[in-house]
C-alpha cells in the first residue's frame, strides 16, 4: 500500500467503504446516486485524463492508472462505467484545435462540475455508419442513430461521431436535452441497469461548426483506438478482484492469473492488445462463476454480489467490442479442453 499513489489510496478507499457497499442497491436502481458522481469529483477523479497543467490528481504512470479503474470498478462497475464515459470527452475537449469549445468546456470537465458521455459506435463499426453527418451551410446535420449512449440524466455534455459520406468522422460536443431532433429510448441491460443507457436517435439534427472538436478520417481513428480496449480491460480486472475476495480461500490460481492478465494489459502493444482484451473478459466470467458456485445456491437470488458478478461479466463479454476480440474471445471459448 505504501508505494499505491496518494488518488489510487483514495480510490481503494471509496470502492470498499462507500461503493460495493451500495454495490447491490445500485444494481437494482433506475440510476447511479448522484451522491457516488459527486464524490468521485469531490477527489478529483473526473480529472483523471486532463492536461498536465490543469492536473487534478497524481497518479503517475499508465499501470497506475488501469489499477485506479480497476480498484473502482470492484467495487461498483455500474458507477465506474459511467464515469470512465467521462474521459472520452474531457480527452476531446482537451486535444481540440477549437477555442471555442476548450475555453468553454475543458475547465469545468476536468472539476467535474460538468461530466460527459461518449456515443461512437459510428466511429468503430465497419460498413454503412449508423449516424451520418451530411455538411451543409455553418455545420453538420446528424441523421441516424447512435446505438450507445451511457450517463443519459447523469451528465451534462455528449461527445458523439457521425461520418461524411467521404468517410470522415465528425466529433461533435453537444449538450444533452432532448428535443424534437434528439430523442432517447431507453436500453434494458441485463447489468449495469443504473447506468442510463439509451439509443440516441438524430432527425436531421443540425451541430454548428463551433460545436465540432474534430474531423478524422474513419480508416485513421481505427488505427489509434487502443486506449480505450485498454481501459474497457481494466473493468473486466475489477470484477475479476472482486470475485476472488468472495471466493477467499478458495480463489485457487485465480490471482496469479490476474497478476499476469493486469501485466499484459499494461505492456500489449496494438497487434497483442485485442488478445488480452479478450484474456480479461475470459478471466472474469470464469472468476464470476467460481464464485456463484462457490457460494451456492443462494447465488441466483437478486440480493447476492456473485449473480451481479456473473451478470457484469457477461456484459463485459460484449461491451466495447471489437472484431478482433469477439474472434480472440471466441477461439478462447471454444478451444477443446484437455483432461484436468
Amino acid at each position: 500500500m505504501s508505494q499505491e499513489s496518494p488518488a489510487l489510496q483514495e480510490a481503494r478507499r471509496i470502492a470498499e467503504d462507500v461503493l460495493f457497499p451500495a454495490a447491490l442497491e445500485v444494481d437494482a436502481a433506475e440510476r447511479v446516486p448522484a451522491g457516488h458522481l459527486d464524490l468521485l469529483a469531490e477527489h478529483g477523479f473526473y480529472g483523471l485524463a486532463a492536461p498536465q497543467d490543469m492536473a487534478t490528481l497524481e497518479v503517475g504512470d499508465l499501470p497506475s492508472v488501469l489499477r485506479l479503474i480497476e480498484v473502482l470498478a470492484s467495487g461498483c462497475l455500474t458507477t465506474t462505467f459511467v464515469w470512465i464515459q467521462h474521459h472520452g470527452v474531457l480527452a476531446a475537449a482537451e486535444s481540440t484545435k477549437n477555442r471555442n469549445l476548450r475555453e468553454r468546456y475543458l475547465a469545468d470537465l476536468v472539476s467535474g462540475k460538468r461530466r460527459g458521455g461518449i456515443a461512437l459506435g459510428s466511429a468503430l463499426q465497419p460498413g454503412p455508419p449508423p449516424l451520418r453527418a451530411e455538411p451543409v451551410v455553418g455545420g453538420y446535420l446528424l441523421e441516424g442513430v447512435a446505438p450507445w449512449f451511457t450517463g443519459w440524466g447523469m451528465v451534462d455534455s455528449l461527445l458523439v461521431a457521425g461520418r461524411t459520406p467521404d468517410e470522415a468522422l465528425v466529433f461533435a460536443m453537444l449538450d444533452v436535452a432532448e428535443n424534437d431532433t434528439l430523442h432517447a429510448d431507453p436500453l434494458d441491460l441485463m447489468a449495469v441497469r443504473a447506468s442510463g443507457t439509451v439509443t440516441l436517435r438524430f432527425n436531421r439534427h443540425f451541430v454548428p461548426r463551433d460545436r465540432i472538436a474534430s474531423t478524422v478520417p474513419h480508416s485513421e481513428y481505427l488505427q489509434g483506438d487502443s486506449g480505450s480496449v485498454r481501459f474497457n480491460g481494466a473493468l473486466a480486472l475489477g470484477v475479476v478482484g472482486r470475485a476472488i475476495s468472495l471466493l477467499g480461500d478458495d480463489a485457487g490460481g485465480l490471482p496469479e492469473e490476474l497478476d499476469t492478465t493486469r501485466s499484459r494489459l499494461v505492456a500489449a502493444g496494438p497487434e497483442e492488445l485485442p488478445e488480452v482484451r479478450a484474456q480479461a473478459s475470459e478471466l472474469a466470467m470464469r472468476a464470476a462463476s467460481a464464485a456463484a458456485v462457490h457460494h451456492g445456491s443462494r447465488s441466483v437470488l437478486p440480493g447476492n454480489h456473485a449473480q451481479r458478478l456473473v451478470r457484469e461479466a457477461t456484459f463485459l463479454l460484449l461491451f466495447g467490442s471489437r472484431p478482433s476480440i469477439k474472434s480472440a474471445l471466441l477461439e478462447r471459448l471454444t478451444a477443446p479442453r484437455g483432461p484436468a
